[in-house]
């Protein structure tokens, strides 16, 4: 008959056995239980005051993979803003974070027509893990130039303002579209960068971005990428296409084969139809606005002073520009990218809103309204 103390003994060596087979079969049970893990834990810790309770540590969980990917393209994310906008900066930057950059790790970089203050420094640089750095754009490439007649200038302005346009009566617009235009990648802050994804306060990103759209454009040989296209106010480009059409015909050289001409004219380049692509969002070669076409292009145009007298926005000019010296197949819809700048945004359908666990509602999504050119995009890839 065995007594207590062999039954404790008995149970002990169980207990010891068990312990052994499960610490060589099962290795998280090892790991658990070995004497260094125990060691680190409030088990063994004598010198804590009995009453006073210390939290573990807890890692953040993030489900997604952040690793910096080993394969990169010679990229940034270009914003233009002033230190007024830091709150709305701040709300772009922490949505593209993280629907995209804080897996890919792209850097930053901020243009200014005045220099950034450290208010603005201070909390851009919190809100990304990536490189960021600031540049204050030179005085004649943000301006009016002196040779604009002012009072011609004036007149034109007034004309806009007489017709409702939105912008009419703004110098700072005009400077702006006229930079983004011709001076932008031109900056030596984007010298050694060859792609850019421009970037602008207060915009919305709903999707989840799993690639890495600059190797898109990289691999596959595009020079320009959009989300959101429409038509332009009429009366703010009254001359636009006259100008252009004067250029292909004294310059007819620039002009690639199968080029999108089919988008932006319904009659083979008679009339502009004033489709164009938003500018506010756009992945873009940098290369390709540094060519000589593009940039005999721009000058031609900035000739004429236009952007003053009348109200030529960086967005036509940027698209009959890609529309013409770039081929279709090199100009890439990046359907699958979620987007908002207001009033309008792009929202995936079907399986790409799915596939990013998209946050918009797929009915709120201005492609196919009445305004839109996307249609007419996808019917140009056709023709």
């Amino acid at each position: 008959m065995m007594t207590p103390s062999r039954y404790l003994l008995c149970a002990l060596s169980i207990l010891v056995a068990l312990h052994y087979i499960l610490s060589f079969t099962h290795q998280d049970y090892g790991r658990a239980t070995s004497l260094a893990t125990l060691a680190g834990s409030s088990l063994l810790t004598c010198d804590a005051e009995p009453d006073v309770f210390n939290p573990p540590v807890v890692q953040e969980y993030s489900p997604v993979n952040t690793t910096t990917p080993r394969r990169k393209a010679n990229a940034a994310l270009v914003m233009l803003a002033r230190n007024s906008d830091v709150d709305e900066v701040i709300r772009s930057m922490k949505r593209l974070e993280d629907k995209f950059n804080r897996k890919f790790d792209y850097p930053w970089v901020f243009l200014n027509d005045q220099p950034f203050n450290a208010e603005f420094k201070k909390r851009t640089r919190a809100a990304t893990n990536s490189k960021v750095s600031y540049a204050t754009i030179p005085h004649d490439d943000w301006h009016q130039p002196v040779s604009i007649d002012e009072e011609r200038a004036a007149i034109g302005r007034q004309k806009l303002i007489d017709d409702d346009i939105i912008y009419a009566e703004s110098v700072p617009y005009r400077n702006m579209c006229r930079f983004n235009s011709g001076f932008f990648y031109k900056q030596e802050i984007l010298k050694d960068f060859k792609y850019y994804w421009r970037v602008e306060p207060g915009v919305k990103y709903f999707c989840d971005i799993d690639y890495d759209p600059f190797l898109l454009m990289q691999d596959e040989g595009k020079v320009y990428g959009f989300t959101i296209s429409m038509y332009e106010y009429e009366s703010t480009i009254a001359s636009l296409w006259d100008t252009t059409t004067r250029f292909m015909r004294q310059f007819p050289e620039y002009l690639v084969e199968d080029n999108a001409l089919n988008f932006i004219s319904d009659n083979g380049g008679e009339t502009y139809n004033l489709c164009h692509f938003w500018s506010n969002f756009e992945i873009g070669d940098l290369d390709f606005w540094r060519g000589e076409a593009y940039n005999k292009y721009f000058e031609y145009l900035d000739e004429t002073g236009n952007f003053y007298y009348e109200r030529w926005g960086d967005a036509p000019v940027h698209t009959l520009g890609a529309a013409l010296f770039a081929r279709k197949d090199q100009i890439h819809f990046f359907e699958d990218i979620g987007y908002r700048h207001e009033p309008f945004q792009h929202c995936p359908q079907g399986n790409a809103h799915a596939k990013g666990r998209c946050e918009c509602d797929p009915s709120d999504n201005f492609d196919y309204e009445g305004y839109s050119c996307t249609k007419k995009w996808h019917k140009s890839l056709f023709w």
